[in-house]
């Protein structure tokens, strides 16, 4: 069995540690870029939510909005040309 000399070992305690302080670094880098994110209050967006379901209209609740327009849904099946055009 073939001992290790004092010098590897202390390379190899000091590789591990370089690798825990870099693995910090980032964990610290990342950290830092979550404080930064802008944030709002969870009741302004809640009301931000509320505002735009009451003033976007959602083809797929006609019960809410009314009959919609075949023209102007998204969602109504396209009336077929007959043929298809493969390009």
């Amino acid at each position: 069995m073939a001992l290790h000399s004092a010098g590897a070992v202390r390379e190899k305690k000091q590789s591990m540690a370089e690798l825990k302080l870099r693995r910090l670094t980032e964990l610290n880098a990342r950290l830092r870029e979550d404080l930064e994110r802008p944030r709002i209050k969870v009741s302004d967006a809640c009301q931000s939510m509320i505002n735009y379901t009451r003033t976007t209209k959602d083809f797929m609740v006609p019960s809410t909005w009314g009959s919609v327009d075949k023209r102007e849904d998204p969602y109504a099946p396209q009336p077929n040309p007959g043929c298809c055009v493969i390009c």
